[in-house]
C-alpha cells in the first residue's frame, strides 16, 4: 500500500537528525498540508514535541503549534508542556488560546511558582495581562523575557484571583494631537506623513503596555524643563509639544543603523555622552554649545543649530561618532525639511 505524504513527512521527520534538514521538513509540512489537514500536522507536531529526538526543535514547535490551535483544541497537550520548563513558555499562550479564562488558575499559579523560570513567569503574567486586558505589564518591556522578578506585580495578579478574575480596561491610547487629522501648517503637513507611516507600523505590531512609534501631546511638565534649558526655534518647540515623538524608532534603507527621534520627555537624556557627562553632568570638551541633539542613528547625533535661528527654524547638523573629533556636516536646512526626509523614509 502507497505510503501518503502526509504519512511520509511524518516519518522523515521524526528520523531526521539534522537540525537545517529538520527545519526544511516541517516548513514543508506546514506549507502543503496546515491548510488541509491542519488537525493532522497538529498531532504530528505535538507528538514532536513530546518525544522528537531533537531537543531544541521540540521547544521551536511550540511556536507553530499554537499558532495552529484553535478554541478547545489540545488541551491536555498544553496543561502537560506548561510543566516542562523547555515548553512552558509558548504553552502559556497555547492554554489561552484552548481554554480561555480557564486558564487563569494555573497561569497565576506559575507565575507564583518560585522554582520556575523567572522568564516563563513573567511570560504568565505578560500573557494574562494581554488576555484579560489588567495592567500587570504596564511600563514593562513588550518581551517578559528582561522583566526582572521585582517587575511580576504577583500582588496585583494575585488580588485580581481574589476578585474572581475581572476583566480589565485595557491601556489607553496615547493623546494625540488633533491636527494630524487635519494638517494645516507645513510642519503639522510633516508630522500627519510621519504619524501615517507610523500608524502603519502600529497596525503590525504595538504593545500599548509601552507605546511606540507614537506622536503624542508632551507633558506640561517636560516641555517646562525644556524651556528652562534652551530657547527652541517656535518650529520646533511646538513639534514637541504638540507631536512629542513617544518611542519613535524608524528602521529603513537611508538609516541602516536605524534612528531614533527623541521625544520631549527624553531630550535632556539625549545630550547625554555628546553634550553632558551622564555621570557628572559636566559639560564635555570638544562639544559645540550651540548643538542641541534631536536624534540619533547608531549613536550619530543629528543636531539643531540653536546658534542659527532664523523665521522660527533652524538647520540640522550630523556627524559620525568614534572619530576621536566631530566633524560636523549640515544635513538639512531646517527642522522640517529634517522632519519630511524622516517621514519619507520611515
Amino acid at each position: 500500500m502507497a505510503v501518503s505524504p502526509l504519512a511520509a513527512l511524518h516519518r522523515k521527520l521524526f528520523d531526521e537528525t539534522d537540525g537545517v534538514k529538520f527545519s526544511n521538513l516541517k516548513d514543508r509540512l506546514l506549507k502543503k498540508h496546515a491548510a488541509d489537514d491542519r488537525l493532522a500536522v497538529l498531532d504530528i507536531l505535538t507528538a514532536y514535541a513530546r518525544e522528537g529526538q531533537l531537543l531544541h526543535w521540540r521547544a521551536f514547535l511550540m511556536s507553530d503549534i499554537v499558532q495552529l490551535a484553535e478554541a478547545n483544541e489540545h488541551t491536555a497537550f498544553f496543561a502537560w508542556a506548561l510543566g516542562q520548563p523547555e515548553l512552558a513558555y509558548r504553552a502559556v499562550d497555547g492554554m489561552l488560546k484552548s481554554i480561555g479564562k480557564e486558564a487563569y488558575a494555573p497561569l497565576v499559579a506559575l507565575a507564583t511558582a518560585e522554582n520556575a523560570k523567572l522568564s516563563v513567569r513573567a511570560k504568565a503574567v505578560k500573557s494574562l495581562a494581554v488576555f484579560c486586558r489588567q495592567p500587570f505589564d504596564a511600563g514593562l518591556p513588550y518581551d517578559p523575557g528582561h522583566w526582572k522578578e521585582e517587575q511580576l506585580r504577583l500582588e496585583a495578579v494575585q488580588a485580581w484571583q481574589r476578585d474572581a478574575y475581572p476583566d480589565g480596561a485595557g491601556h489607553a491610547v496615547p493623546v494625540t494631537h488633533a491636527a494630524l487629522d487635519e494638517p494645516r501648517t507645513p510642519l503639522e503637513k510633516a508630522a500627519a506623513r510621519l504619524e501615517k507611516k507610523l500608524a502603519a507600523r502600529r497596525k503590525k505590531e504595538q504593545d500599548l503596555a509601552q507605546p511606540s512609534n507614537w506622536l503624542t501631546i508632551a507633558s506640561a511638565a517636560d516641555m517646562a524643563g525644556i524651556a528652562q534649558r534652551w530657547a527652541l526655534p517656535e518650529q520646533y518647540r511646538r513639534f514637541l509639544a504638540c507631536h512629542s515623538p513617544l518611542r519613535v524608532f524608524i528602521d529603513s534603507q537611508q538609516y541602516f543603523q536605524g534612528l531614533s527621534l527623541y521625544g520631549a520627555a527624553e531630550l535632556v537624556k539625549g545630550q547625554y555622552g555628546y553634550a553632558w557627562d551622564p555621570v557628572s553632568g559636566a559639560a564635555i570638551a570638544g562639544w559645540p554649545e550651540q548643538y542641541l541633539v534631536i536624534a540619533d542613528a547608531g549613536a550619530n547625533p543629528y543636531c539643531l543649530d540653536l546658534g542659527a535661528i532664523a523665521g522660527g527654524d533652524a538647520p540640522v547638523y550630523t556627524a559620525e561618532h568614534g572619530m576621536g573629533a566631530w566633524c560636523f556636516e549640515r544635513h538639512a536646512d531646517s527642522f522640517i525639511d529634517f522632519l519630511n526626509e524622516i517621514a519619507l523614509a520611515a
